[in-house]
């Protein structure tokens, strides 16, 4: 079984929008359309079977219609995907939202300091993590810089760790194996925490669009020692899958992960077991 703890999708009114723009920020090939079905169609060529949707709010004014799609979503796909909510810094009704995602069901959210402009270690992103915390929700995090802001940082290793010294440990979920491009950071600040790391958007060589935006160096992630030595620190009980579709494919992402040479029972953690722990599947 293949859990993807890590993709995204737009609605289909506005898919093709969204991910053009996406693309052209980052500089990067995206590896579907963006939509629910192209997706699926992704999963079945990788084997996958079960995707976790994460929806970022990057204003307040978007928090209860993108957690209402959440919900639908839910009941549409029966387990197929499965979608996080949302929550923005400057969503004042965050308390009453946080209950009535978990009484629906939702088992948890997805924040991004970035897109959000807010420091994950400020009060108003840690007056909602507490508040996720009293309702036992899953709080996933966009981890270190991002492709499409250079230079910005708004929740690198330190500030995580910050984050559970002031709250305490939580079901809290690292994307990009804890900090995108501050990977020497990651076991320094987190790896003694309960913190889990995601794979998504990690390992190899970024793809990128062909206008000279990237040099051939910079396209390099994670190499499979650096990889590795991210998963030594934190144990194999403490990483999820995740592609970051549509920005990486999640069959290349998958195989990247089979390829590494680890034992069946350590794999079959990563690929599914740990997702379902956390999941209460």
């Amino acid at each position: 079984m293949i859990i993807d703890f890590h993709t995204h999708t737009f609605p289909d009114s506005i898919a093709a929008r969204a991910v053009e723009s996406l693309s052209k920020e980052a500089h990067i090939v995206p590896h579907t359309d963006g939509t629910v079905t192209g997706l699926i169609d992704s999963m079945d060529k990788g084997g996958i079977d079960m995707s976790v949707l994460l929806p970022v709010a990057t204003n307040a004014g978007q928090v209860e219609s993108i957690n209402d799609k959440a919900l639908k979503s839910n009941e549409k796909f029966d387990g197929r995907l499965i979608s996080f909510g949302c929550i923005h810094p400057d969503y004042s009704r965050y308390k009453e939202e946080l209950r009535r995602i978990k009484n629906s069901g939702i088992k948890g959210i997805k924040i991004h300091p970035v897109y959000q402009k807010a420091d994950i270690d400020s009060k108003e992103f840690l007056d909602i993590i507490y508040a996720a915390c009293e309702n036992d929700l899953i709080v996933i995090t966009h981890a270190g810089l991002d492709i499409g802001f250079p230079g910005v940082v708004n929740c690198s290793p330190k500030m995580c760790r910050n984050v559970i010294n002031t709250i305490g440990e939580f079901k809290f979920v690292l994307a990009h194996m804890g900090g995108w491009r501050n990977w020497e950071e990651v076991p320094l600040y987190l790896a003694d925490t309960t913190a889990f790391l995601d794979t998504s958007f990690s390992s190899g060589r970024i793809k990128a669009l062909s206008d000279g935006y990237w040099d051939d160096k910079d396209k390099n992630m994670l190499d499979k020692e650096g990889f590795m030595k991210l998963v030594e620190a934190f144990g194999t009980d403490r990483i999820l899958f995740g592609s970051d579709s549509p920005w990486s494919d999640q069959k290349e992402a998958a195989d990247y992960i089979t390829g590494l040479g680890l034992n069946k029972s350590d794999c079959d953690k990563i690929m599914s077991g740990n997702a379902c722990r956390l999941l209460e599947l």
